[in-house]
């Protein structure tokens, strides 16, 4: 089965994510600046890492031929 995920709206949710967590935890930065460059793969793993609900941004489901 083929999954698609809204990406745009998946990197702007980390994008949030991380930033808020600059205010206690510096390292973030450095996962805000992986997430800002990463590749729609590995920013699902990102996601995914970071215990994400990924079937909040499925926006299509079909089936692989």
């Amino acid at each position: 089965m083929e999954v698609n995920i809204n990406i745009d709206r998946l990197r702007e949710d980390l994008i949030n994510y991380f930033g808020t967590s600059l205010s206690y935890n510096p390292v973030a930065l450095i996962e805000l600046t992986k997430v800002e460059k990463a590749s729609s793969n590995e920013l699902i793993q990102i996601a995914l890492n970071n215990n994400f609900d990924l079937q909040k941004y499925i926006v299509d489901k079909g089936v692989v031929r």
